[in-house]
């Protein structure tokens, strides 16, 4: 069974709920063991803003890099198949041919850091070609942070979406990423991104290869 992804309960735990976002969507509630859920909720919220309140600053990159890490060993336990990359700087990138784009053709999830108002984790979920013909990618998201009712993040290329909710709650043009306003993926040094499979469903070489007689 999947259930509805889930909207954060602050205004600094975009990183723990979209990680545990991501499992949520790669899984069924059946296969989620609770240390998944426990761990990523340990290691995150781990900054401290200038009055020295911890989780106030939300999650640091390190943060994300060990959870990253940790998946990877946590699956090759064979407690669920779950498996990750980690990209920064020059290689998180929405072009055709990045490995964003190619992780979510393969069937896996991408935690993508970006910038609103301030840092802030979302998860991308899908990809698709624009469909007023223009010859863009149009990202499918699902953004953490509520705002259906105020519209705050919106603008061109943003669309919301009511009735995929286990799924996305945005689609984003492959512009917006690029650009000066909402959802920008900053400067080249700034970047992150977190690449999540489910091993029985990743789109891999060899479950794809056809053989000819």
């Amino acid at each position: 069974m999947k259930i509805p992804l889930h909207y954060q309960m602050s205004e600094y735990d975009c990183g723990p709920t979209t990680m545990l976002n991501a499992i949520s969507y790669l899984f069924e509630v059946e296969e989620i063991p609770p240390e998944v859920i426990r761990n990523i909720m340990l290691y995150s919220l781990d900054c401290y803003n200038d009055e020295g309140r911890l989780g106030e600053m939300g999650t640091s990159r390190s943060a994300m890099m060990f959870l990253c890490n940790w998946l990877n060993g946590f699956g090759r336990l064979d407690r669920i198949p779950v498996s990750g990359q980690y990209l920064s700087g020059k290689m998180v990138t929405m072009s055709p041919e990045g490995r964003i784009v190619h992780a979510l053709r393969c069937h896996g999830v991408v935690v993508l850091r970006v910038i609103i108002d301030v840092w802030h984790y979302i998860l991308v979920t899908g990809v698709e070609e624009d469909p007023t013909g223009k010859g863009d990618l149009v990202f499918q998201v699902f953004d953490p942070y509520y705002d259906a009712d105020s519209k705050e993040f919106s603008g061109p290329g943003i669309e919301f979406v009511e009735d995929h909710p286990k799924e996305y709650n945005k689609r984003i043009a492959r512009s917006c990423f690029s650009g000066n306003g909402l959802y920008t993926l900053g400067q080249d040094e700034e970047r992150e991104a977190v690449l999540l499979y489910n091993g029985q469903t990743e789109l891999t070489e060899e479950k794809t290869i056809e053989y000819y007689i």
